[in-house]
């Protein structure tokens, strides 16, 4: 299901739910006005096809879009090369399962730099995003494959290269974590630095990107070194409605998946300041 304007939602089951489980968590989803909730996979691929067409067919009776985050253990740039083929085991996994589900956009951290010339490390994930895309096209899977910003500048995973990623591999398109380019440049926090992000995105990408977002959203707390961990955004820095305004003004669409520790909060919390704009 592909958004038709800009829609909020939870990084998994929102906290009301007394139920764990992702159909409940859809079910909860709608009823607390939101509109999109993310798959947390961040532990292991484990929801079975059978589980993954329930969830998707309550997604479609409650009007909620899906997209699914990738294990944490990825790392396209392993010098373990039993890791890097168990990485894209887990990126195409996730892919398989969030299609099953009718997802609009998977999401995963790319790879690390380990010390390596960025410029070859670019390459070797570039060229192992080609294989993973070409295989999934192979099976019929056609949602968004989107590594994400990262937070730290150990991590590949800068504006710039997630754009170059997606200029040089078909059906790939940027998560935008704006807490992350918070984190790892201690900037990126007013609306005219959102602005900038969203131009350089549509210069990059063209209007298609703009129409296809999917962003995740908290406060940060970060050091020198980057991210340290996630906030609720009123007890963060993060100028959120500053981001808002600069959604409404550049007219997105796509998914903000609120990532904060208190989930469903978030979501509504930003909900309700774009919407003022």
């Amino acid at each position: 299901m592909k958004p038709t304007t800009l829609l909020f939602g939870t990084a998994g089951t929102p906290i009301a739910s007394k139920d764990r489980g992702s159909l409940a968590g859809v079910e909860t989803v709608h009823n607390l006005g939101l509109s999109c909730m993310e798959l947390e996979f961040v532990r292991g691929v484990r929801m079975s096809p059978e589980l993954a067409k329930q969830v998707g067919a309550a997604a479609e009776k409650n009007s909620v879009v899906l997209t699914a985050h990738g294990p944490y253990y990825i790392n396209l740039n392993s010098l373990d090369k039993k890791i890097i083929q168990d990485s894209v085991k887990r990126i195409m996994d996730t892919a398989r399962i969030a299609n099953i589900a009718g997802a609009y956009s998977i999401t995963f951290h790319a790879a690390y730099f380990m010390g390596q010339d960025p410029v070859k490390v670019y390459e070797r994930v570039k060229g192992e995003m080609k294989k993973i895309v070409s295989d999934l096209q192979g099976e019929g899977v056609k949602l968004w494959i989107r590594p994400e910003t990262t937070g730290k500048a150990t991590q590949l995973g800068s504006l710039k290269e997630t754009i170059k990623l997606s200029q040089d591999v078909e059906q790939v398109l940027p998560c935008v974590d704006f807490a992350h380019l918070h984190a790892r440049t201690g900037k990126l926090n007013t609306y005219q630095e959102f602005c900038d992000v969203l131009a350089e995105l549509e210069k990059g990408l063209g209007r298609n990107v703009l129409e296809n977002m999917h962003i995740h959203m908290s406060g940060i707390e970060y050091s020198a070194k980057g991210e340290r961990n996630h906030l609720e955004l009123e007890h963060s820095d993060f100028r959120y409605k500053e981001l808002m305004k600069a959604f409404k003004d550049y007219k997105i669409k796509g998914v903000v998946i609120s990532e904060s520790p208190n989930i469903e909060k978030d979501a509504l919390l930003m909900k309700k300041a774009y919407e003022k704009y």
